[in-house]
């Protein structure tokens, strides 16, 4: 199951775009740009985006970048370490 990275489309500046463009080149990430994801508080402060349902801010879109590919491999590492369970 690939993760899903959500964006909030409002808060969108060029460097957001090049961020948006190099996860949508990823094969193992699923993208979804939204009008608004609800989080209008945090929009407007910061950058964001929601990996599988989980917040993730940044102070630009390099650290998002680099945040959001992190909670990726956390997620992974959990779902590897539930499978090893099994």
């Amino acid at each position: 199951m690939r993760p899903m990275v959500e964006i909030c489309i409002n808060q969108l500046t060029p460097e957001l775009e090049e961020m948006i463009e190099e996860l949508e080149n990823d094969s193992e990430v699923d993208v979804l740009e939204s009008p608004c994801l609800g989080n209008c508080e945090v929009c407007a402060q910061t950058p964001y985006a929601m990996v599988d349902g989980e917040i993730i801010t940044g102070k630009d879109g390099e650290e998002l970048l680099k945040k959001i590919r992190q909670a990726i491999k956390e997620q992974e590492k959990k779902l590897d370490d539930l499978l090893d369970l099994l």
